[in-house]
C-alpha cells in the first residue's frame, strides 16, 4: 500500500490528444482572427466618428444650398394624374409637386427619392431634397476615395503645421492639459510611447538587433543598435563600442540607453519587426528560425551503445573464428611433421 502513492505521484501524465489538438487550431486561427477583428474596429471606429459625421454635415450642407419651396409664393397649379395622381405646379419654369404636408418639391427631386425612398421618414420638402443629395452626391463609391484624399492631404498639411514654431507650441499646451487629466493622462501616455515608437522608427535609424549581457553577465537582453557612441569613450576604452537602446516589455517604446563594447554583443539573425514582437509578448513570440529544436538525447545515446555492442560482438566473432583457424592449421601441421 505504500508504493501505490508514490507511483502516482512520479506518474508522468497521461497525453490529450484532442486538447492538444485544440490548442493548435487555436494557436492557427487566432493570430489572423484578431487581426481581422482589430481592423474591422479600426474602420467601424473611422466611419461612425469621422466618416459619418462629415458626411452628415456635408450632405445637409448641400441640402440647404438646393433647397427651395415655393410655398406661400406665386406658384400655378394644376392637377395632373400621372400613376398615382399627383398634384403639380410650375414656379420659375419649375415642375414643383405637392407633398402631404402642404410643401412643393421639385419633380425632378421627387421622382428620385419616389424611386429609392431609404429607411427614413420623408415628410417636409427638405427631407427630400436631403435624400436626393444621398443618393446623387454622396454615393459611397465616390465618397470614399474623395475622403480617403482628403484625410491624406489634412495629414500633410497638420504635419507641416506642427513641424513650424506656432504648431509645436500649440501641441505643447495641448499636451500640458491632457496630462493634468487624472485617468486620460495615463491612456495617453501609454498609447504615445506605442505610436511615437513605430512612426518614428525610421528617424532613430536602428542598424539592426543584437543581444547583449544586461544588466549583469549570465542574462541576455535584446537591444538595437543606434550608433558607435561617443568618440571619447571608444578612446577610453581602446576599442569599438556601440551605443545600444534595450527596451522593456511589453512597451518597446521605453528603455535604456547604453554604450557596450562591440566584442561583447552578439549579432542576432532576426528582423526589428521579429524583435518587437519578442518584446511585446514578453519572449512568448520567438521567430521560427531561432526557435530550439529538442533532441531525444537518450534515445541518440542508446543507438549508439547498440551499434557498438553490435560492433564489438561481430569484431568479437571474427577474432574468435580466425584463433580457430590458427589452432587447425598449427594441428595439420603437426600431423604433416610427425
Amino acid at each position: 500500500m505504500s508504493d501505490s502513492p508514490s507511483q502516482s505521484v512520479g506518474s508522468p501524465p497521461k497525453p490529450r490528444p484532442f486538447r492538444r489538438a485544440v490548442l493548435r487550431g487555436l494557436g492557427v486561427v487566432m493570430p489572423p482572427l484578431l487581426t481581422i477583428v482589430l481592423l474591422i474596429w479600426v474602420l467601424n471606429a473611422v466611419q461612425s466618428y469621422v466618416l459619418t459625421p462629415i458626411e452628415e454635415g456635408v450632405s445637409w450642407g448641400i441640402t440647404w444650398a438646393l433647397h427651395e419651396n415655393p410655398r406661400g409664393k406665386e406658384i400655378q397649379r394644376e392637377r395632373v394624374e400621372l400613376e398615382k395622381g399627383i398634384t403639380t405646379g410650375v414656379y420659375r419654369d419649375e415642375v414643383y409637386v405637392l407633398i402631404p404636408n402642404g410643401d412643393w418639391v421639385k419633380h425632378s427631386v421627387f421622382s428620385v427619392v419616389q424611386e429609392n425612398p431609404g429607411e427614413g421618414n420623408l415628410r417636409t420638402s427638405r427631407d427630400y431634397v436631403h435624400r436626393y443629395v444621398e443618393i446623387k452626391f454622396l454615393r459611397r463609391s465616390l465618397v470614399l476615395p474623395v475622403f480617403f484624399c482628403l484625410f491624406i492631404l489634412a495629414l500633410y498639411f497638420l504635419g507641416k503645421f506642427m513641424a513650424a514654431g506656432v504648431g509645436r507650441m500649440v501641441w505643447s499646451t495641448l499636451e500640458s492639459i491632457i496630462n493634468q487629466l487624472p485617468i486620460v493622462r495615463n491612456i495617453y501616455s501609454s498609447v504615445k510611447q506605442v505610436t511615437d515608437f513605430v512612426f518614428s522608427e525610421n528617424e532613430v535609424g536602428f542598424t539592426r538587433v543584437v543581444a547583449v549581457q544586461y544588466p549583469r553577465r549570465g542574462i541576455w537582453s535584446l537591444a538595437f543598435v543606434t550608433g558607435e557612441s561617443m568618440l571619447d569613450v571608444r578612446s577610453a576604452a581602446n576599442e569599438p563600442v556601440l551605443s545600444l537602446l534595450i527596451p522593456t516589455s511589453p512597451m518597446p517604446a521605453t528603455g535604456f540607453t547604453v554604450t557596450v563594447l562591440k566584442s561583447e554583443t552578439l549579432d542576432l539573425d532576426i528582423t526589428m519587426d521579429q524583435a518587437i514582437q519578442f518584446i511585446v509578448s514578453c519572449g512568448v513570440v520567438v521567430p521560427s528560425n531561432q526557435l530550439y529544436q529538442e533532441t531525444n538525447f537518450a534515445a541518440k545515446i542508446a543507438a549508439a551503445i547498440e551499434k557498438a555492442s553490435a560492433h564489438a560482438d561481430k569484431s568479437a566473432g571474427r577474432l574468435v573464428d580466425q584463433r580457430g583457424e590458427n589452432r587447425e592449421n598449427r594441428e595439420n601441421r603437426d600431423t604433416q611433421e610427425d
